[in-house]
């Protein structure tokens, strides 16, 4: 079976830790490498999941380790997408400057980067707030 006939549906739901990301990193790994990404590609879109729930875990619980995050990959089309819950304080990424990147190097500053990442790395970044009190950020990547 070639990809583009390929279609599944995986879930994990964890704590808000930074222990869980090894887990995140890995269940994201295997979706993407079955749905036959590159080693690179499938490198960027790890590393975008990573910034995503790292900014959750940091960002939304406060380094709670109380609260849920809910990762749904499905592929389909050709096209791999991550939908990452959680039930955390509420962001609003348009209040999220873009970084001068030559200013922040001169600062040697660490951190702070993960939404421009994941810009970057992914073909699609949608960020929403749905009923129940629920964030949830979007993340989308084609095979090519």
């Amino acid at each position: 079976m070639n990809s583009s006939n390929k279609i599944f549906e995986k879930e994990l739901l964890i704590k808000s830790t930074t222990d869980n990301l090894a887990l995140i990193r890995e269940f994201t790994r295997s979706a993407a490498e079955e749905s036959g990404f590159s080693d690179e590609t499938i490198g960027k879109i790890i590393l975008a999941v990573d910034e995503a729930c790292t900014n959750i875990i940091k960002h939304a619980y406060k380094y709670s380790p109380d609260g849920n995050i809910f990762i749904t990959i499905k592929f389909e089309d050709n096209k791999f997408i991550i939908a990452i819950t959680d039930e955390g304080n509420h962001f609003d990424p348009a209040r999220v400057p873009e970084p001068d990147l030559i200013h922040y190097y001169k600062q040697k500053r660490a951190g702070g980067l993960g939404m421009f990442l994941m810009k970057k790395l992914m073909d699609e970044v949608k960020y929403s707030t749905l009923t129940g009190n629920k964030n949830q950020v979007i993340l989308v990547k084609y095979l090519s």
